[in-house]
């Protein structure tokens, strides 16, 4: 069993930064691939990022890549989202996840192949 608790969501202005945090704690946390997904008003979860058990590799939705940053502290067994140039459309509330598929060697843009998802962290972009 893996518990993930998120947190650092929050209102913000558009054009400003935010960092998300994602603490693991139960089962070996490095052997896990995670990612972030987000849920924007009456719209279904949709995937925002992936990264490898080792960090090694990572993947980004098109809507924020070149702006966002996953990376994980496997000593600290935590996960991060670093956020800019945040957009109102940005709103949403973030969820972390960790998949033990694959030894956490891939990557995976899908929440099905996702074992455990955290209660989320709400992030509101005021224009």
């Amino acid at each position: 069993q893996v518990q993930l608790v998120e947190s650092g969501g929050g209102l913000v202005q558009a054009g400003d930064s935010l960092r998300l945090s994602c603490a693991a704690s139960g089962r070996i946390f490095s052997s896990y691939s995670m990612g972030w997904f987000r849920r924007a008003p009456g719209k279904d979860r949709e995937f925002v990022a992936a990264i490898t058990r080792t960090g090694g590799q990572t993947a980004y939705a098109d809507f924020v890549k070149g702006r966002s940053t996953i990376s994980r502290d496997n000593a600290k067994n935590t996960v991060y989202l670093s956020m800019n140039s945040l957009k109102p459309e940005d709103t949403a509330v973030y969820y972390c996840a960790a998949t033990s598929a694959a030894a956490g060697l891939h990557l995976y843009r899908g929440d099905s192949n996702y074992d455990y998802f955290g209660q989320g962290t709400q992030v509101t972009v005021s224009s």
